[in-house]
C-alpha cells in the first residue's frame, strides 16, 4: 500500500516538475466528489409502507422519502383527539357551572388538568406518526434504494442520497506547494464531461499534516453546482495560479 502511495507521489511530482520545465501552466488532477454522502435511515422499526423517490432522482432537505406502516399509530391519534375534543366540550360546560357556583373550585382544576393531559398525550400520539415518515437530511440526488415496499426496516438504511450542491474537489499536492496554496484561496477547475468547460472554486481545507511515506499533502476545494449540471465522480485539472 505504502509503495503504490510513494509511485502515486512521485508521478504526481513528476507532471508538475515537467509541466514547470516546459512552461505549460501547471495544474494538478482532482476527483469531483459529492460534499455529502448520506445513507438515510429509520429512527424505528416497521414495515415500509411507501417509497417516493428513485435512484436519480432530485430531493429537497425535509422532503418525505418513504415512511412506515403507522395505521396502529393513527388510530391511536384519532382516538387521543376524540378524548382531547370531548375533554374541552366538558371544560366549557362545567366553566358555565362553575361560574354559578354548582362546581367546586376542585372539579374545575381537575377537569382542566385532565384537558391538559389529553392534549399531551395526542401530541405524543401525532409524534408517533411522525417518527414514521422518514426525511432526506440534505438537498442532493438518490444515489441508490436498499429497501422496497412490504421489507421490514431495522438498523439498515432505506436510501443513500448525494449532496452534489456544492461538489467538493479533492487533490493531493507535493509538500513543496505546501505554504503556497492557502484556504479562501480561488482556483480554476477544468473539465471534460459532460462538456468541456472552465470553473471556479475555493479552497476550503488544506491538510496541516504531510505524508512522510508519500511527501503529499491534500487539498479540498469547494464547487458550486447549484444546477446539478457537473457530475460527481469525475476528474477535473486544478490551476491554483492565477
Amino acid at each position: 500500500m505504502k509503495t503504490r502511495i510513494y509511485k502515486a507521489a512521485v508521478l504526481i511530482m513528476v507532471l508538475f516538475y515537467v509541466q514547470m520545465a516546459s512552461g505549460e501552466e501547471a495544474y494538478f488532477d482532482g476527483i469531483i466528489e459529492p460534499s455529502e454522502l448520506v445513507k438515510v435511515s429509520s429512527s424505528v422499526e416497521g414495515i415500509l409502507a411507501q417509497t417516493f423517490f428513485d435512484r436519480g432522482d432530485k430531493v429537497r432537505e425535509d422532503d418525505v422519502i418513504a415512511f412506515l406502516n403507522s395505521d396502529i399509530e393513527k388510530a391511536s391519534a384519532d382516538l387521543a383527539l376524540a378524548r382531547v375534543e370531548f375533554m374541552r366540550r366538558k371544560v366549557q360546560r362545567n366553566e358555565d357551572l362553575y361560574k354559578k357556583q354548582l362546581v367546586s373550585i376542585h372539579d374545575k382544576d381537575e377537569m382542566e388538568t385532565e384537558l391538559i393531559i389529553a392534549e399531551l398525550q395526542h401530541k405524543e400520539a401525532l409524534e408517533k406518526v411522525e417518527i414514521k415518515r422518514i426525511k432526506s437530511p440534505v438537498n442532493g440526488v438518490v444515489v441508490e434504494r436498499f429497501i422496497s415496499r412490504g421489507e421490514y426496516v431495522s438498523d439498515k438504511p432505506v436510501m443513500s442520497i448525494a449532496q452534489i450542491d456544492p461538489l467538493y474537489v479533492e487533490v493531493v499536492l507535493p509538500s513543496e506547494e505546501y505554504g503556497r496554496v492557502k484556504k479562501g484561496a480561488s482556483a480554476r477547475i477544468k473539465i471534460d464531461t459532460p462538456v468541456a468547460r472552465e470553473l471556479k472554486a475555493t479552497v476550503s481545507v488544506v491538510d496541516t499534516v504531510i505524508d512522510a511515506a508519500s511527501g503529499t499533502f491534500g487539498v479540498r476545494l469547494v464547487l458550486p453546482n447549484p444546477d446539478y449540471s457537473i457530475p460527481a465522480g469525475i476528474k477535473g485539472r486544478v490551476f491554483f495560479r492565477p
